[in-house]
């Protein structure tokens, strides 16, 4: 089987929508949050989860025999406080942080990053108008959406940072994102499809952002497909929804 190296992006313009779930056979999905499950706010409290997504992802669980994970970049914590469902698999801060289904040990998967990197992002916002710095257990990322104008500063420092401290940058939709190497949405995948109830199945991934590429790539890579939510771009997704009220549209239907 070729491995992720060997994958190449295609345009989301070519892309179908994802196949009905029950054609596929036994599957395991996975759900990014920001982005696909919710929509992206000016602020990442400033969220809204839709009335019903709870239980529909209840359902979606059940039918598929437990086989239904959240690999986001939010921590744990925060993850529980917006969709805390019992029973579902969850891994936050990139890959940083897991914890199986059914239990309540959180297992770290990497490392915090130095508080000097934290400090640096801060004392820029304090300078920025409409910067936000969020610090995680196992990153810390800097918002601009509302301080478009400063990208070029924030993606300069965070490269710098980076650089000076051996950390891994991760760009997102108006976001940078400083973590220590070793963990991403791919390599959570990875791990839960080394675990029961996911192992043996066909994995599907499904997120909007840059950062999902790794989760897309792991699950092409287990003979399973990434489906992009939102604008066409290059992606090494295998089908598209063109939004996160498609998706719940889908994640409806699945449920059924």
């Amino acid at each position: 089987m070729p491995g992720s190296n060997d994958q190449q992006p295609i345009a989301a313009e070519t892309l179908p929508p994802p196949p009905v779930l029950d054609s596929l056979g036994a599957s395991s999905v996975f759900l990014d949050f920001d982005g696909t499950l919710v929509e992206i706010a000016p602020q990442p409290d400033a969220i809204e989860v839709a009335a019903g997504l709870a239980d529909t992802l209840r359902r979606l669980r059940d039918k598929l025999e437990g086989r239904l994970g959240i690999v986001s970049g939010r921590s744990l914590e925060d993850l529980t406080n917006y969709l805390d469902i019992e029973d579902i698999a969850l891994a936050g801060s990139h890959g940083g942080e897991f914890r199986a289904a059914g239990s309540t040990v959180i297992e770290a998967l990497a490392t915090p990053v130095p508080e000097r990197a934290t400090t640096a992002l801060r004392e820029l916002t304090e300078s920025r108008r409409g910067l936000r710095i969020e610090p995680k257990p196992f990153s810390v990322a800097l918002h601009y959406r509302n301080g478009p104008e400063f990208e070029g500063e924030v993606l300069s420092l965070a490269r710098e940072l980076a650089d000076g401290m051996q950390l891994v940058l991760k760009r997102g939709k108006m976001v940078a994102e400083l973590l220590t190497p070793g963990a991403d949405k791919g390599s959570a995948v990875r791990k839960f499809m080394d675990m029961e109830p996911f192992s043996g199945t066909m994995p599907l991934f499904l997120g909007d952002d840059v950062t999902d590429e790794d989760a897309f790539r792991a699950v092409t890579d287990l003979s399973g497909g990434g489906i992009l939510v939102g604008p066409q771009r290059e992606t090494h997704a295998k089908w598209r929804l063109g939004s996160v009220d498609r998706v719940h549209d889908w994640l409806r239907a699945a449920s059924a």
